[in-house]
């Protein structure tokens, strides 16, 4: 009778170790699904992020050159543009209607970008901006600047128009933004051109 309560209990000892060994392991497999699946998401989010870049080339006789990059994540662009062959001091920058560079001067690019029908301003303005409004920046002695600025106004080939920068240009004007003479802020010459295109 003993070896036979004793053999009983090891049964059921060997089943609740059974049961708990079962337990943690789908304990470990659900712990593996959890961090797979945050793998995927952050892998999802990696993969969001949208980036174009392109080259600036001089226009009006002017050795302006450089390289323009945007960057869309969690529903932002951020524009970084790298420029040479500047005049030291104040230069303003644009975005405009057409990815078209082809001309001498610059001007085959059209004005400037204004889905919203708005007057020309500084950015922000309350009396209203075109989206391609960006403004001034400073080049330094040497004649390189470097010009970043992040919105939610624009974005990367969606299919808002009043937001979607894809096939427009970015100019670089010899000249200072006014930001009061209309339609363009009266900034001069077009010393650089880029197309905003993949």
């Amino acid at each position: 009778m003993k070896n036979y309560m004793l053999g009983a209990a090891l049964v059921v000892f060997s089943m609740c170790m059974s049961c708990k060994s079962e337990k943690k392991e789908n304990a470990d497999d659900m712990d593996d699904m959890e961090m797979t699946d945050e793998k995927d998401m952050d892998m999802e989010e990696m993969e969001e992020a949208k980036t174009v870049t392109f080259a600036l080339e001089s226009k009006s006789g002017s050795n302006v050159t450089g390289s323009v990059t945007f960057t869309e994540e969690n529903g932002e662009v951020m524009m970084k543009a790298n420029l040479t062959g500047l005049s030291e001091g104040e230069h303003a920058i644009h975005i405009h209607e057409k990815a078209d560079c082809s001309s001498d001067d610059g001007k085959s690019a059209g004005g400037h970008w204004n889905p919203t029908g708005a007057p020309h301003g500084k950015w922000g303005d309350e009396a209203g901006y075109h989206k391609g409004d960006i403004g001034n920046f400073t080049a330094n002695a040497e004649g390189v600047a470097e010009v970043t600025t992040t919105t939610n106004e624009w974005c990367l080939g969606c299919e808002d128009d009043t937001k979607n920068v894809m096939g427009k240009a970015i100019i670089v004007h010899e000249g200072v933004d006014d930001y009061t003479s209309q339609p363009s802020g009266d900034a001069g010459s077009r010393v650089s051109c880029g197309g905003i295109i993949e």
